[in-house]
């Protein structure tokens, strides 16, 4: 009997437990039957596993390229730079070994097809018809999309060793440039702690932990940025890396390799709409080749997929977009398997595992290396018709930005340098007649000045410039992937034109990118140093001032020395409040202006020529406030992040990053630090990043103690959904009322059909659109802005006006003149126009900010961040 029941426990358990292969070489196989090179290292040789049955740590990655790369005469390794955690940016350069010998002059040959508006015809074509095509091919830029690093590393094996016709047809005929890990904090991040998450036995159930990773998991970067919207902003080391690459190659084709959800199939080009209408005519159809090239290797190995029902190509900021307006046949794969671990049961019972997931990438990458080696002759004209600008859809003949030392400009033309734009400064005055108005959207004859910024758009990068300059773009349908506009002038609420005619004055070009003005004036000042606040880096400044001990004042109300006139908010430093030696105190001040890249001016006199003098009543002293943010579920990565980079990189100020649970335990005022707990007793300013489930962090009890610490003198700020739950309606913590658009109940509504519900609704949200908005920069919220500001808005909430709030940003109170880009029903228009997104509501010695809309949305929505600088830095003492 003993013997039975044994038999059957092991047939049970066997029964119950029998695992999936989790590396299946014969459904999944990597092409073994090719003949390959026995001296080139193999990914399984090297890493000591088949690849798929483990996630592979990044410098094990970069290891084994470093190998493949010594040992085959085919690839070329370098480096692109470094990321925020210190791991390399590495790519490869992969071709036959005759172009190998010959990669600077192809890579040249190449360049003059890229930047050059003067070969003659037989020029172009003989290059057009004799070089390589370049295709590139970037993976992994979403840290838990890991599937894809792995099918790099067999993709760039078989390119090294492989001997057979097809491979050594697409080495002949391309060069490849692959960038194995965009990402390689992020992916890191994921692969660390799933590895640490692994069961003895494969968890392919969808609720085990191991398919649940914590915030912040592993999609962002160091500083929860999704780097898959930086490639036109640049803001961080991996964009800024791999775009000095993609300039230097400017290939004619690059595949950019995600996942979805586990439970989707493959997607691949071409995508749905809205598309990016200034594009060629003829991109839609070569896109359509490559997707059937993927169909094709699709349907031979059985994989699942689908085509253009999603992932549209709107956005210019995407790897699946940026080289589409670098003319370049711009595509997006999407794999199936976020949360997938190493296997994972999906929703119609099918195990796929991260082999299935590294294959399906792997065919990918040949069926698109093979189909652009087949074409790269219409590849390489495609993509010098395309950069020629007399082929462009757009009047627009030069953008014009005037000079603004205050404003955000000298960003924005850094941005247009590093993407290869020719920008000019003039030398002289110049007029224009009929130039649009961004501001006012009218054309009118305008005067210039010299040293405003002119963009010509008769110039090779004319795609990239129409697409991120113009202040709108046509709009085929409101359903998008992402935002309804990018426009830069809008985005750093810059003073902009656009004039459909030449712009011919003397002009020089700006051929390096630069930094703002700085330097200080009167070093050996006897009384006060001055600092207006209007600077794009005055934040950092007086953060270097306060970590160097000065005493700091913020002048409620303007002042003018004899020489320079300064407006609200700039900082004073009065030398006979601050106990420091006159030889310290002027090499701080070098120091802070070179390094936050300011301008420090020296006063000898406390007594101004106009406005308040510099000990005035009016002129406030600045405490140091010790700032906190509330981090982790239910807040937004994305929103966290873009608060944590503006203060710790940007503004050069400390701000303490508290998990949620941690308000969750206990009384806010009784929180202790031994326990694991923040006392927020010991932070003047909270922040509250976006979450749409506020209430399970602050319950009532909770709620009435965060209410008393701002009664005592805190800072409370709140963001986008936040706002909602703090109001009126959710909590009574504010009384001030959040204005929500009616739900629709007309007939048309009620009787939708389920096909037409997507379209309807898509039309009534509001999917991230400018709208022009005052300012009120009397209030210390909004120190240092311009009346004017472009905000950008995602939903369609407001504050309603309340004598109880001071109303520091609302929306254009006539609705036809609402919409600076973008899209906005009409209702919708109605709705917001005239309402508030940013007001203080003074509670007891305290203060509540409000702020419906994000003010550093993805750090490339500059305009705005300031009222955050403001918020946290200043607020508090004044």
């Amino acid at each position: 009997m003993k013997a039975y029941l044994s038999s059957l426990f092991v047939f049970l358990a066997t029964f119950s437990f029998a695992q999936p292969a989790l590396v299946d070489t014969e459904r999944y196989p990597l092409d073994p039957d090719l003949l390959y090179n026995e001296a080139i290292p193999t990914p399984a040789s090297h890493l000591s596993y088949e690849l798929g049955a483990e996630f592979t740590i990044y410098h094990q990655v970069v290891n084994y390229l470093r190998t493949l790369a010594e040992a085959s005469p085919r690839i070329r390794l370098d480096e692109y730079g470094t990321t925020y955690e210190g791991r390399p940016l590495i790519y490869l350069v992969i071709s036959s070994e005759e172009n190998q010998q010959n990669l600077e002059e192809i890579r040249l040959n190449n360049l003059k097809l890229a930047n050059t508006t003067e070969l003659s015809s037989s020029e172009a074509e003989s290059l057009i018809t004799s070089q390589p095509v370049i295709t590139s091919m970037s993976y992994n830029i979403h840290g838990n999309e890991a599937s894809s690093t792995e099918a790099a590393m067999q993709v760039a094996y078989r390119l090294a060793a492989a001997q057979d016709d097809e491979t050594l047809d697409i080495l002949n005929n391309s060069v490849i440039i692959m960038y194995p890990c965009i990402n390689p904090d992020g992916r890191d991040r994921y692969v660390y702690w799933y590895n640490s998450m692994q069961r003895n036995l494969l968890a392919t159930e969808p609720n085990d932990i191991e398919h649940d990773a914590p915030f912040p998991n592993g999609r962002t970067n160091h500083y929860w940025f999704d780097l898959n919207r930086d490639w036109i902003w640049l803001l961080h080391p991996e964009s800024r890396g791999h775009i000095g690459v993609y300039q230097q190659w400017m290939p004619q084709v690059h595949v950019d390799y995600h996942e979805q959800g586990y439970n989707n199939n493959y997607f691949t080009a071409p995508g749905t709409t809205p598309r990016n209408l200034t594009l060629p005519d003829r991109y839609e159809a070569l896109s359509d080749t490559f997707g059937m090239a993927n169909v094709r290797a699709f349907d031979q190995n059985q994989i699942s997929y689908f085509t253009r029902e999603a992932f549209d190509f709107f956005y210019p900021g995407y790897g699946s977009s940026y080289p589409t307006v670098m003319g370049a046949i711009g595509m997006l794969v999407e794999q199936g398997g976020i949360g997938g671990g190493r296997a994972i049961e999906t929703d119609d019972d099918f195990v796929l595992t991260l082999r299935n997931r590294l294959f399906d990438h792997y065919t990918t990458s040949f069926a698109t290396f093979k189909k652009a080696a087949e074409k790269k002759v219409e590849l390489r004209r495609y993509f010098y018709e395309a950069l020629q600008p007399a082929t462009s859809k757009v009047s627009t003949q030069a953008y014009i930005l005037p000079d603004d030392s205050s404003g955000y400009l000298n960003d924005v033309v850094n941005i247009l340098v590093k993407h290869g734009v020719s920008v000019e400064r003039a030398n002289q005055g110049f007029s224009v007649r009929d130039a649009l108005n961004y501001r006012s959207g009218n054309p009118s004859e305008r005067q210039f000045r010299s040293g405003d910024i002119i963009v010509s758009a008769d110039q090779p990068r004319h795609l990239f410039i129409n697409s991120i300059l113009q202040p709108q773009l046509d709009i085929e349908d409101s359903v998008m992937y992402d935002m309804a506009t990018w426009s830069a002038p809008l985005a750093y609420n810059l003073e902009a034109f656009a004039t459909d005619r030449s712009v011919n004055v003397s002009s020089e070009l700006i051929s390096e990118t630069s930094a703002p003005p700085s330097g200080v004036s009167n070093p050996e000042a006897t009384y006060a140093f001055a600092i207006e606040w209007k600077q794009p880096n005055a934040p950092r400044a007086l953060s270097m001032l306060w970590n160097k001990k000065y005493q700091v004042r913020s002048a409620l109300k303007p002042f003018r020395s004899a020489s320079q006139s300064f407006g609200r908010g700039s900082l004073v430093v009065l030398l006979g409040r601050n106990e420091k030696t006159d030889e310290e105190v002027q090499q701080d001040m070098q120091q802070i202006a070179d390094s936050a890249q300011v301008k420090i001016v020296g006063l000898n006199s406390g007594r101004m020529t106009d406005g308040i003098d510099l000990s005035s009543r009016y002129s406030r002293p600045l405490k140091a406030p010790k700032a906190a943010m509330l981090v982790d579920q239910p807040f937004s990565v994305y929103s966290s992040g873009q608060l944590w980079f503006l203060f710790d990189q940007v503004s050069h100020f400390p701000i303490t990053r508290i998990r949620a649970s941690s308000l969750q335990q206990t009384s806010l005022p009784k929180l202790g630090r031994r326990y694991g707990y923040a006392d927020l007793n010991s932070f003047d300013v909270l922040l509250l990043p976006g979450t749409s489930n506020l209430k399970e962090v602050f319950n009532k009890s909770a709620l009435a103690n965060l209410k008393s610490w701002v009664n005592s003198g805190g800072t409370l700020i709140a963001t986008e959904e936040c706002v909602a739950y703090l109001a009126e309606g959710d909590s009574s913590f504010t009384g001030i009322e959040t204005l929500k658009v009616p739900e629709d109940s007309s007939q048309t509504a009620k009787y939708l059909t389920y096909a037409e519900r997507e379209d309807y609704y898509g039309w009534k949200r509001t999917p991230g659109s400018a709208l022009n908005s005052t300012i009120d920069n009397s209030h210390p919220l909004a120190f240092g802005m311009p009346e004017q500001l472009y905000s950008l808005k995602f939903g369609n909430d407001a504050l309603a006006a309340n004598t109880k709030m001071q109303a520091v940003g609302y929306y254009e109170e006539n609705a036809d003149e609402l919409l600076a880009s973008g899209y906005v029903a009409r209702e919708n228009r109605e709705h917001l126009a005239g309402n508030v997104f940013a007001g203080v509501v003074p509670m007891g010695k305290g203060k509540v900010v409000l702020f419906t809309d994000n003010t550093q949305y993805r750090m490339f929505w500059r305009g705005p961040s300031r009222m955050m600088q403001n918020a946290v830095m200043l607020l508090p003492s004044l």
